[in-house]
C-alpha cells in the first residue's frame, strides 16, 4: 500500500471516529419547557435558547411551551411527572423558582430534575409609572417609610427574586420587611399593565423587561440592583443612593429525571454548543444579559449551595417560617 493511501486511509479513519464519538446535534428535536406566561424572562430565556440553538446547529428544532403558575412550580411538577427519562426535554428555571419551592410548600423540588447549565444573571430594576410623583429611590424609601402598607410593589411569583428583593428594599428603608405589600404576577405582561395602569405603586424585574417602556417614556427606572453603574444604562444604582440593595436574578436549564449519562451529555454538549455561539452571544447582547455559563458538576454545586442561601434569606424576611 502506498504511504499516500495509507495517509488517506488513516484520516478517514481518525474523521469516522470522530463522527462517531460525537452526539449528532443537529438532528436532535427539543421541548423547551417556559414555566410561566408569555413575556416574562424564562419565558424569554426559552425563546432565545430555541433561536439559538437552531442558528448555531446545535438542534435540528426546538418547540417552546409555557406552563405558568406558583412561581414556576405548576411547570416543575408537569415536568418531572411527565417527562420522565425524555432526553430530547428542557426546562429553563432559576433564582425565583428556587423561592417559590420554598414559599408554596411545593411537593416536588429541583432534586428531582437533571442539572444541566446556568446560563445568564441579569441585574434588577425598580421602576414607577412615568408620572408617578416618585423620583429616586430615596423617595420611595420615604413612601415606605412613612407607611409600608400604602406602598405596593408589583413582581414575578411570590418567593422570587422580585419579591425578595421588595422584601430587601424595605428592610432597606428602615421598615419592616416581612411587611412588604406585594402584588405577584405570573407574566411579565400583567404586572406591566398593572404598572403603566397606576394599579401598583412600583415594579420590579430585570431590566430587559422593562427597557423598552422605559425607552418610549411610559416608565422611569428609579434604580438598579449592581454594585457600580452598567455601561449603556443610564439607571442610578441603589448604592450611590444610600440604599444597601445589591442583587442579580440568575437563570438556568434543567433536563428531566431519569435520563441516562449519554442523553444528560447530549443535552449538555447541545447547550455548551449554543452557549458559545455567535447567535446566542448576540442575544445577550441585545437583551442585557450577562453571559452567567456554568455547566456540569459546577452547576449542580451551585443550584444546591442556591437552595440554601435562598432558604436563609427568605426565612430572615419573614417570607419562610424557619
Amino acid at each position: 500500500m502506498s504511504s499516500w493511501s495509507r495517509s488517506s486511509l488513516r484520516a478517514l479513519l481518525v474523521a469516522a471516529a470522530a463522527l462517531a464519538a460525537t452526539p449528532a446535534l443537529a438532528q436532535m428535536e427539543l421541548k423547551i419547557i417556559a414555566p410561566a406566561a408569555p413575556g416574562g424572562g424564562w419565558d424569554q430565556t426559552a425563546r432565545s435558547m430555541q433561536q439559538a440553538m437552531v442558528a448555531s446547529g446545535a438542534a435540528k428544532s426546538v418547540q417552546v411551551t409555557n406552563i405558568p403558575g406558583a412561581g414556576g412550580t405548576v411547570g416543575l411538577a408537569q415536568f418531572i411527572n411527565s417527562a420522565k427519562g425524555d432526553g430530547n426535554a428542557l426546562m429553563v428555571n432559576g433564582f425565583v423558582m428556587v423561592g417559590a419551592i420554598l414559599t408554596n410548600k411545593s411537593p416536588v423540588s429541583l432534586d428531582q430534575v437533571t442539572p444541566i447549565a446556568k446560563l445568564t444573571e441579569e441585574v434588577q430594576i425598580i421602576v414607577v409609572p412615568a408620572n408617578s410623583p416618585i423620583k429616586t429611590a430615596k423617595d420611595l424609601a420615604e413612601a415606605v417609610k412613612k407607611d409600608v402598607s400604602k406602598v405596593t410593589f408589583a413582581g414575578g411569583s411570590a418567593g422570587g427574586v422580585d419579591h425578595i428583593m421588595a422584601a430587601l428594599f424595605v428592610g432597606a428603608a428602615g421598615a419592616p420587611a416581612a411587611k412588604v405589600n406585594y402584588v405577584p404576577f405570573s407574566g411579565g405582561g400583567e404586572s406591566l399593565a398593572a404598572i403603566i395602569g397606576g394599579k401598583v405603586t412600583a415594579g420590579i424585574s430585570g431590566y430587559s423587561e422593562y427597557e423598552g417602556q422605559i425607552k418610549a417614556g411610559r416608565l422611569r427606572a428609579i434604580g438598579i440592583t449592581s454594585s457600580e453603574r452598567r455601561p449603556g444604562i443610564n439607571i442610578p444604582t441603589f448604592k450611590e443612593q444610600v440604599i444597601d440593595l445589591v442583587i442579580t436574578n440568575w437563570r438556568s436549564v434543567v433536563a428531566a429525571p431519569g435520563i441516562t449519562p449519554a442523553q444528560k451529555q447530549a443535552l449538555e454538549d447541545a447547550v455548551e454548543k449554543m452557549a458559545k455561539s455567535s447567535a446566542w452571544k448576540e442575544i445577550l447582547k441585545q437583551k442585557g444579559w450577562d453571559d452567567a455559563f456554568v455547566p456540569g458538576d459546577a452547576f449542580t454545586k451551585f443550584l444546591k449551595d442556591e437552595q440554601t442561601r435562598v432558604r436563609k434569606v427568605l426565612t430572615e424576611v419573614g417570607l419562610v417560617k424557619s
